[in-house]
């Protein structure tokens, strides 16, 4: 954060200094992007595993933007007043990876975040998941659902790190007093998403626009609920502005519930795609529907997600139409 000498000789704090790690990354991206509007400085750490300059090369001019490349899972020494910790690899193609990383990315990540809000006194949101309550026996997913989660399972990785980022965050609230928020996300969409990510979206789009038969998994009627990115990252601003008190958790997606199958249907539509549906086995652990209670970021945050499905959908689109007849050409 910047400072500079008051009349009296005291140092004086000219300006508000955001973090956000995993900034380079599809949600972290579209955050620097939305924080810098409204005023912020901004320092975006990512270590490009899965983040992409591509997504921040239109802020890396601005004189309130800088970059830091930083793996999360080592300690991060800089002055900040917030932190949104963003970092960790969303997709099962990029958690399963290296899987070991990815736990290490959750609970050392979360560990070195928090302590450097402890040494900072700086507010910290935890960007956690809907993975947290695994194949959920409860539905909708209230937060206070404790959830059905393999901990051994392929998915472990992710869904048993992000679970121990939340104690961590707890723990360090109850123990140390630091002001946290955190905001369970579900499954979010729209530009800059990576191509080969493997999630369902980006999946069925790139496969449209490109011809290839649209692979479900299982028989296509489970469901999952969908928000637009710009709905997603205004709620974790309205999360992290609000009182000290409004911890969380808090959910933060699109109640509206869609079937694989009737995704499929209408992005084959939208496209004009010739594409071909096409069934495979359901993977291990995949949950048959996902879907959020909001009623608590309704009442303490106000928010809720404004973006229809098919608006998202065409945004998404024209996105990756762009960015597919860019890697051709």
């Amino acid at each position: 954060m910047d400072s500079g000498s008051g009349s009296n000789g005291q140092r004086v704090k000219l300006s508000h200094t955001s973090l956000v790690t995993g900034g380079a990354g599809f949600l972290g991206s579209h955050l620097c992007e939305q924080l810098l509007d409204a005023g912020h400085e901004v320092i975006c750490v990512d270590n490009f595993f899965t983040g992409s300059r591509r997504n921040i090369a239109h802020l890396l001019d601005h004189p309130r933007f800088e970059v830091i490349r930083h793996d999360v899972t080592f300690p991060l020494y800089v002055e900040v007043d917030e932190i949104y910790n963003m970092a960790c690899p969303a997709s099962p193609v990029h958690y399963q990876h290296d899987p070991v990383q990815t736990t290490k990315t959750s609970v050392h990540g979360a560990i070195n975040m928090l302590g450097l809000a402890k040494r900072v006194k700086a507010k910290i949101l935890q960007a956690s998941t809907s993975e947290v309550y695994g194949d959920p026996k409860v539905h909708p997913q209230t937060e206070d659902y404790w959830g059905h989660v393999n901990p051994t399972g392929y998915r472990s990785c992710y869904d048993e790190g992000k679970r121990c980022a939340e104690t961590l965050f707890f723990d360090y609230h109850r123990q140390h007093q630091l002001r946290i928020k955190v905001m369970r996300i579900f499954n979010t969409y729209g530009p800059r998403m990576h191509p080969d990510d493997g999630r369902v979206v980006s999946n069925f789009v790139v496969q449209a626009l490109r011809g290839d038969p649209i692979t479900l998994y299982g028989d296509g009627s489970q469901t999952r609920s969908f928000c637009y990115v710009d709905d997603l990252i205004a709620g974790a601003q309205r999360l992290m502005n609000s009182p000290d008190d409004v911890i969380g958790p808090i959910n933060i997606g699109n109640p509206v519930e869609t079937t694989i199958r009737e995704l499929a249907e209408r992005i084959v539509s939208m496209t004009g795609s010739k594409s071909d549906i096409v069934y495979r086995p359901l993977p291990q652990d995949d949950p048959l529907q996902r879907c959020p209670d909001i009623s608590r970021a309704k009442s303490v945050l106000g928010w809720e997600p404004a973006v229809h499905l098919e608006t998202g959908l065409a945004r998404t689109i024209e996105y990756f139409d762009r960015l597919l007849s860019g890697q051709h050409a």
